[in-house]
C-alpha cells in the first residue's frame, strides 16, 4: 500500500519558487534513478549510494511534496500516476542540466572553447578581423562570440558576466575591472573639403572654437573625449548633432552640417579633409578590460595574453 502523507504539513502556493527548487533538486537524479529501476537496492547500486539513504531520501521528497510518488512493493516499487507526471518533468530538467554542463565545459575548452569579446564600432572594420585572423593562427578552433557597441554598455555587459573581454576607450579606471592600455589614435578635425580650414594640414584647436561640432551621443567614449578637448582649448563645442557612429559623423561633415573631432577613417572618405590637432594632446587611447578576480577559461586566458602581447601594434597604421 502506497503511504499517505497527508499529516504532513504541503508546501503551500505562496512558497518561494527558489525555497522548493533549493529542496528538492538535490533528490532529482535519486528520483529519477529509482524511477527507472523501479528497485531500491539497484538504484542505490547504480548510483552509488546507500540503499538507506536512498530509501530516506524519497520518503523525504514524497513528504516535501505532500505527494505519493510511489506504490511500494517489498523491495520494489513502481510509480504512481502523480510519479508519472513527475518523472516526465524531471527527466527533461536533468537533460537540460546535462545539456547545459556540456556546452560550458565546450565553451572552457582549450582548442574549441568560446570568447565573448566586446569592441567599440570603429574597430569592426580592420581592428578587429586582423586581430581575430591573428590569433586563429595559433589557435584555429576557437570560437567567438561577439559584441559590438559603446563603451559604457560594453562595460555594462562585461559586469554582468556576458563579455569575458573588450576593447574599449577610454581606458576605464573603475572599482571591480582591470584595465591595459593597448595603443591609441591620433583624432582629427575632420571638415567639409569646401570649408575655409580644408587648405590647412594642422590646426590648434582653439581656432575652430566658432564653428558648429557633430558628435557622438553622451556616454560614449569619443564624445567624453571631444568635450574635454575642447574645454582644454578653452571654448564649450556648440553641438549641431549627436550620432551613434564616427562614419556617419563624417558624413554628417561631408555634408556641411559641422566639423568633428574623429580618429582615422578604416578608407578615405570624399568630401571632408582632415587636419592634424597640435598644441595639445589630442589622442584616444584604447584598452583591454576585465572583470576582476574573475577566472579566465584556457581560451580566454590565451586570448587575453595575445591581445596583451600586441601594445603598442593593435592598431593599423
Amino acid at each position: 500500500m502506497a503511504h499517505q502523507h497527508s499529516s504532513r504539513p504541503r508546501l503551500s502556493p505562496s512558497s518561494d519558487t527558489e525555497d522548493m527548487v533549493m529542496l528538492l533538486a538535490p533528490r532529482l537524479a535519486h528520483f529519477a534513478g529509482v524511477a527507472r529501476t523501479e528497485h531500491v537496492t539497484r538504484a542505490a547500486q547504480e548510483l552509488q549510494v546507500p540503499q538507506s539513504t536512498l530509501s530516506r531520501a524519497m520518503v523525504r521528497l514524497e513528504q516535501d511534496l505532500g505527494v505519493d510518488l510511489f506504490a511500494r512493493h517489498g523491495r520494489t516499487v513502481s510509480l504512481t500516476p502523480a510519479g508519472r507526471t513527475f518523472l516526465a518533468s524531471v527527466e527533461r530538467a536533468l537533460a537540460e542540466i546535462e545539456r547545459a554542463a556540456d556546452e560550458v565545459r565546450a565553451d572552457a575548452d582549450a582548442t574549441t572553447g568560446k570568447v565573448a569579446f566586446g569592441f567599440l564600432h570603429t574597430m569592426g572594420a580592420e581592428t578587429v578581423p586582423g586581430l581575430l585572423q591573428a590569433f586563429r593562427v595559433d589557435h584555429p578552433r576557437v570560437r567567438f562570440s561577439l559584441v559590438q557597441n559603446y563603451g559604457e554598455a560594453m562595460l555594462e555587459k562585461l559586469r554582468a558576466g556576458e563579455l569575458d573581454l573588450c576593447l574599449t576607450s577610454p581606458v576605464p579606471d573603475a572599482p571591480g575591472l582591470v584595465a591595459r592600455r593597448l595603443d591609441e589614435q591620433k583624432l582629427r578635425l575632420v571638415v567639409p573639403a569646401d570649408h575655409p580650414l580644408a587648405a590647412r594640414r594642422r590646426i590648434r584647436l582653439a581656432e575652430a572654437s566658432d564653428e558648429t561640432f557633430v558628435t557622438l551621443e553622451p556616454g560614449y567614449g569619443l564624445r567624453r573625449i571631444t568635450d574635454h578637448l575642447c574645454l582644454e582649448a578653452g571654448f564649450r563645442p556648440r553641438i549641431a548633432f549627436e550620432g551613434e557612429e564616427t562614419e556617419t559623423l563624417r558624413g554628417l561633415v561631408a555634408a556641411g552640417l559641422g566639423v568633428a573631432l574623429l580618429p582615422p577613417p578604416t578608407v578615405p572618405r570624399p568630401g571632408v579633409a582632415e587636419l592634424a590637432i597640435t598644441g595639445q594632446r589630442a589622442v584616444r587611447e584604447i584598452g583591454v578590460a576585465w572583470l576582476d578576480g574573475h577566472p579566465d577559461t584556457p581560451p580566454v586566458a590565451a586570448f587575453k595574453k595575445f591581445l596583451l602581447s600586441r601594445r603598442g601594434s593593435l592598431l593599423p597604421d
